[in-house]
């Protein structure tokens, strides 16, 4: 479970790291909705398959990490993560075109604190390992 966990990791981090730095005005060339609806897809498959691998490595040790504050902390960061993301669809999901003449700024405050989460979502993730 632990291969295939990282690999959800590697599957939802990386087109999400994608598409914040396309919100935040990299590749301009890349029209945004299209990039945006691709990406999603990629990063929810990788969602889905992190929370069936992390609840089963989680039922492994389910003791000790319920305590583990670093466990707490990436938890806490998994909701605030999809919240954001649901939130950005909400705000901003129909006017994507808009985006590419002109990013909105909490449009582009999201996508950096996305980028923020997800890669310390990752790290707190490795970090339990040690704690």
């Amino acid at each position: 479970a632990n291969v295939v966990h990282l690999l959800g990791l590697v599957t939802l981090v990386g087109p999400i790291i994608l598409l914040d730095l396309r919100l935040l005005g990299f590749a301009r060339e890349l029209p945004l909705s299209p990039v945006s609806r691709t990406l999603t897809r990629c990063a929810v498959a990788g969602l889905l398959l992190l929370i069936v691998t992390g609840l089963l490595m989680f039922a492994a040790d389910a003791g000790p990490l319920i305590g583990n504050r670093i466990m707490q902390i990436k938890l806490c960061l998994v909701v605030f993560g999809v919240a954001n993301a649901v939130a950005f669809r909400m705000l901003w999901g129909q006017r994507l075109t808009e985006w590419d003449a002109a990013p909105p700024t909490l449009g582009r405050l999201q996508a950096l604190l996305s980028i923020v989460a997800w890669l310390s979502v990752g790290g707190l993730g490795r970090w339990i390992a040690y704690s």
